[in-house]
């Protein structure tokens, strides 16, 4: 459990530690670790989607809405993954779920 319980959290350390955790989980198969792996994964990459068209707003209330927002994401998958839950991220959490499934 602690070995899944670190790829979960090593998930939530930048879009690289994202990828240094699907391959710390592909020894053994952990549901707990692919699960965060995924929501974390979802994260990030939705952050750098969305900030590029985000950034040409060039408003401050609307950049720090966007970055606001994902830093709650962010902390609500990591303290899950602390804490041993599965507790999807509110709002896309099931559709990075399905997006990811195969991981």
């Amino acid at each position: 459990m602690e070995q899944n319980k670190n790829a979960a959290i090593v998930a939530y350390l930048t879009i690289i530690g994202a990828v240094i955790a699907i391959f710390m989980n592909n020894e053994n198969k952990s549901a707990f670790a692919s699960f965060h792996i995924r929501q974390a994964l979802g994260i990030f990459l939705t952050f750098f989607l969305l900030g590029y068209p985000i950034g040409y707003f060039d408003s401050w209330m609307i950049s720090s809405a966007f970055y606001v927002f994902f830093f709650i994401l962010w902390i609500y998958g990591f303290l899950g993954a602390l804490n041993g839950e599965e507790k999807k991220v509110p709002l896309v959490g099931d559709f990075y779920q399905n997006l990811f499934k195969s991981l």
